[in-house]
């Protein structure tokens, strides 16, 4: 079971920590759960990077990085060294604490 907070960099948006989360989820599946917001145009099958977000905490918990995923990344805003894609961060069998910041979802069309 895992501990996952949910930072924002969108203003006004509080930190949300979830508590017993299974593993074999994804980041993105998490946060839709659990009425979290983020984008997600592909549909979650890695296929653009709308999903993207930093893995500040606890990445070693989390599948590890795909060339297609850095593929993506590498078209994401702001990207940095700690960037994921939300619909490939899969939880690994285990427990134990991740942190990650979402990037102003107000950035996308629509919002």
């Amino acid at each position: 079971m895992y501990t996952i907070t949910y930072n924002f960099e969108q203003k006004g948006c509080s930190p949300i920590t979830l508590e017993n989360i299974e593993e074999g989820q994804s980041l993105l599946e998490v946060a839709l759960k659990n009425d979290i917001e983020l984008h997600h145009n592909c549909g979650g099958v890695c296929a653009c990077s709308t999903c993207h977000l930093y893995v500040d905490q606890g990445d070693v918990l989390l599948e590890d990085l795909s060339d297609r995923e850095e593929d993506f990344i590498d078209r994401a805003v702001n990207p940095r060294i700690n960037s994921r894609l939300g619909c490939q961060c899969i939880l690994k069998e285990g427990t134990g604490t991740i942190v990650v910041t979402l990037p102003d979802q107000t950035q996308f069309l629509g919002e």
